[in-house]
């Protein structure tokens, strides 16, 4: 129950501070918005269910007398990039604290199995040449493709007798990004006038983000819940995730099963980072600073740490996209992540605050 308490308590700290972040990153831009009048755009768009007239219908209880510009700006413009924005470092940041974990490694990100990898192989194949991919996929979906096949090709080449040791796991995925940055270095050498395209996305990016991206289906915002699903999943394990850093035979002592377990955050956090690599691009640094920071402050129990650095994560994409786009000329959001990133961790290092979990 302590664990509990201590996960709801630092989690709504840090959901009201993601709430501050993106209230402030609305208002900043070429032209910029008030907070008041990103508030009051945000709340004329709530809907709320009512009965009129005997049938079911959907009422909007606000209504404020704003600038057309500011509330097109503000819902159509920045809202939907800020939101996938967090929803990404939500992601990457979930996923980069499992990975963390489940390999008991400081340096462990979400991209350590391939996965990046693999999205970027995808992705760069749909800009290149579309009419070898198959079924006529998209880049988002191809570079979703990519990333799941090559977490299953990794944990297929890393397991043997039912059994996949972690130190294997983790040779395969290097060799397998290894050569997955050969195939893509090859395509990126035969892209021809696409190549900035290939190369803008593999830096990292958000700028066509839109609300064709939380499309939903019967009612139901598809990314958004398959995000908070795997999530779900996650949290779920948190536990037993707890005990695997105490090593594998002891797991299995304490009643877990070791190899379903193990498994199943594999898959589960493969999943997770590649969905949001395919709507992002490979952004670095998400999923191996924000889960560090937050274990300093909150502990290694990742029934507290797994949720406070999902938001935390959120909060810190979101941040640092408003910096790529508040420039002169707009950067990818891969660029800042790495350029503050790499820093801290170089900090972390030198003060010894970064340890073998």
């Amino acid at each position: 129950m302590d664990a509990i308490r201590r996960a709801a308590g630092w989690s709504a700290a840090l959901s009201l501070a993601l709430v501050a972040v993106i209230v402030a990153s609305a208002g900043i831009g070429p032209v910029p918005v008030p907070a008041e009048t990103v508030v009051k755009a945000v709340l004329e768009a709530v809907a709320v269910p009512s009965l009129a007239g005997g049938d079911l219908g959907w009422h909007h209880p606000f209504s404020f007398s704003l600038r057309e510009s500011h509330r097109a700006i503000v819902m159509a413009v920045r809202l939907p990039r800020i939101l996938l924005g967090a929803l990404v470092g939500f992601a990457l940041a979930a996923a980069g604290t499992v990975m963390q974990g489940f390999f008991r490694n400081p340096m462990a990100d979400p991209s350590i199995v391939g996965v990046s990898s693999g999205a970027a192989v995808g992705a760069v194949a749909s800009i290149v040449a579309p009419a070898l991919l198959p079924f006529g996929l998209g880049l988002e979906t191809a570079a979703f493709v990519g990333a799941l096949v090559t977490a299953f090709v990794v944990y297929a080449v890393a397991t043997e007798g039912g059994r996949t040791p972690v130190a294997t796991l983790l040779l395969a995925g290097v060799a397998i990004q290894t050569f997955l940055g050969a195939v893509t270095s090859f395509m990126l050498l035969h892209s021809g006038q696409s190549m900035r395209e290939v190369v803008y996305w593999l830096m990292g990016h958000l700028d066509d983000a839109g609300w064709g991206d939380f499309v939903p289906v019967a009612g139901v915002p598809l990314l958004p819940l398959f995000v908070l699903v795997c999530f779900g999943v996650l949290l779920a394990y948190a536990r037993d995730l707890n005990v695997l850093l105490l090593g594998e035979e002891e797991a299995a002592g304490l009643g877990i099963e070791v190899e379903r377990t193990k498994r199943l955050l594999l898959a589960v956090s493969a999943v997770i980072t590649g969905a949001a690599v395919a709507v992002s691009g490979v952004i670095g640094f998400v999923g191996l600073i924000v889960p560090h920071v937050l274990r300093l402050v909150v502990g290694p129990d990742h029934r507290v740490l797994l949720p406070t650095a999902s938001v935390a994560g959120a909060a810190f994409l979101v941040a640092a996209d408003t910096v790529a786009r508040s420039g002169a000329q707009e950067l990818p959001v891969g660029i800042v992540t790495a350029a503050v990133g790499a820093p801290f961790f170089l900090f972390l290092l030198r003060n010894r605050r970064v340890h073998e979990l």
